[in-house]
């Protein structure tokens, strides 16, 4: 299953710069039978772990995290980019590597019952997933674990995530 979700994963050489191979998901989205093993894979991993909310990080992990808690049956939580959402929200600062980002979230979003999945298109340098992962420490939620369907194995991501002992799973590694 994960060779026609890999094998629909395109390399664009020198994007955005000279030296960087992006990993570009679009066509894995225009494949109908790629996409919907994209999505059957993550429910038969997810189906019985207990998950009340998936929180996708925006844009991509809106995607997947959209058709997954649809597939689950279960709810959906946006994490988005600062003046966005238009209730009261909680935010959550990072570090990028030329500047600082943020992801918010509405405050009534979850609530301490909840057992989330977070969900990103791709584990990079890992900054944006472990930001995820302090608003949902300021929401006093469960995180279950942290999904990608591509890790980058040559940048930090998924070694930050071991260091800080976060359980996360990925379909494909480049």
């Amino acid at each position: 299953m994960t060779d026609i979700i890999k094998n629909s994963i395109r390399a664009i050489h020198d994007y955005p710069k000279p030296g960087i191979v992006f990993r570009d998901i679009t066509p894995l989205l225009a494949n109908g039978e790629a996409f919907k093993a994209t999505i059957e894979a993550l429910v038969q991993r997810y189906q019985s772990k207990g998950l009340t909310k998936i929180v996708g990080i925006e844009a991509r992990g809106f995607i997947f995290g959209t058709a997954l808690a649809y597939a689950l049956g279960i709810g959906f939580v946006p994490l988005r980019k600062p003046g966005k959402l238009p209730g009261k929200t909680i935010q959550q600062r990072y570090a990028l590597e030329y500047g600082e980002d943020a992801l918010e979230m509405h405050t009534d979003a979850l609530d301490a019952t909840d057992h989330v999945l977070i969900i990103d298109d791709l584990l990079a340098t890992g900054g944006t997933v472990l930001a995820a992962v302090e608003l949902m420490k300021h929401a006093d939620v469960t995180v279950e674990e942290c999904a990608f369907i591509i890790a980058l194995n040559a940048l930090p991501g998924a070694k930050r995530l071991q260091q800080a002992s976060i359980p996360y799973y990925t379909l494909c590694e480049f």
